[in-house]
């Protein structure tokens, strides 16, 4: 998504002409869908679906809807995805989850939409389509609470994922997590619903939690004072798990956090929600 690309250029006019239609042809959902045009584009490993609705000048729902993505995580990295040139909701005509059928019990039997059809990879797939149309509070609840959550309620972020300087030994490393500094013994939370993979000690993370999530993505909570869970139990979001402290390589009480898609450590600032 570089401004000097041509192609980027075309899709934020195409953006900006749509939205001046929506205006002026607002009663006429038909008229607006006529000029719909459907992108394509490849996240890189440090966009998530808010970064990328804002650089697409789109609410996020309508990146959400198209993409059938049900909550921020289920933006793969690496995966295509399709960027709409006209704000609103996309429901498919094929309901699978939950938040489709959500969608489109609120829509499809009171509110006028447009039929149509995208073909990608010779695979051509019906949406109705409401130009305009935004996420309810209830929608917006829902797909933002299916994601990852702060695993501290109080902290104050103390080192960015990234490259650094490690305050133990100096040397030049890539920090892969964020640093949430809190006095020990506060209360450490599942950032999702999840299974308790790994817990133990590490001469670096020092007492530690590694919870999955899914098959692609797992959490991994550091410097532990205690561990307040088992090996192999069931947590919900939420759910205290363990303590701050200042265990292993650490020079004062703070939870160390990562996050990991495939087993890759991705930066966990833009895919946390409060």
């Amino acid at each position: 998504m570089d401004p000097s690309d041509t192609g980027f250029k075309q899709y934020i006019s195409d953006v900006e002409n749509n939205r001046r239609r929506l205006i002026s042809l607002r009663s006429r959902p038909l008229e607006t869908a006529e000029h719909l045009t459907i992108y394509q584009y490849t996240p890189r490993d440090d966009e998530d679906i808010f970064s990328l609705a804002a650089r697409c000048n789109l609410p996020y729902s309508s990146l959400a809807s198209l993409n059938k993505l049900n909550n921020p995580l289920a933006l793969e990295t690496g995966k295509s995805i399709l960027l709409p040139s006209c704000p609103g909701i996309y429901i498919p005509a094929n309901i699978e989850s939950e938040l489709q059928k959500l969608i489109g019990a609120a829509r499809l039997s009171s509110q006028e939409s447009v039929e149509i059809k995208i073909s990608l990879a010779g695979k051509t797939e019906t949406f109705y389509f409401f130009p305009g149309a935004d996420f309810s509070p209830s929608e917006r609840a829902f797909f933002l609470n299916s994601g990852f959550h702060f695993p501290l309620r109080f902290f104050r972020l103390t080192s960015e994922y990234g490259i650094r300087a490690n305050p133990v030994t100096g040397s030049v490393v890539m920090h892969q997590g964020l640093d949430l500094a809190a006095p020990e013994g506060t209360e450490v939370f599942a950032a999702a619903d999840g299974i308790v993979t790994y817990t133990g000690f590490d001469p670096v993370y020092g007492n530690y939690i590694v919870i999955s999530h899914s098959e692609r993505w797992t959490s991994l909570y550091g410097h532990l004072q205690k561990i307040e869970t088992v090996l192999r139990s069931t947590v919900k979001s939420g759910s205290l798990i363990g303590r701050v402290g200042s265990t292993g390589q650490s020079t004062g009480p703070h939870l160390h956090f990562e996050l990991r898609q495939d087993g890759k450590p991705l930066n966990p600032a833009g895919r946390l929600r409060q």
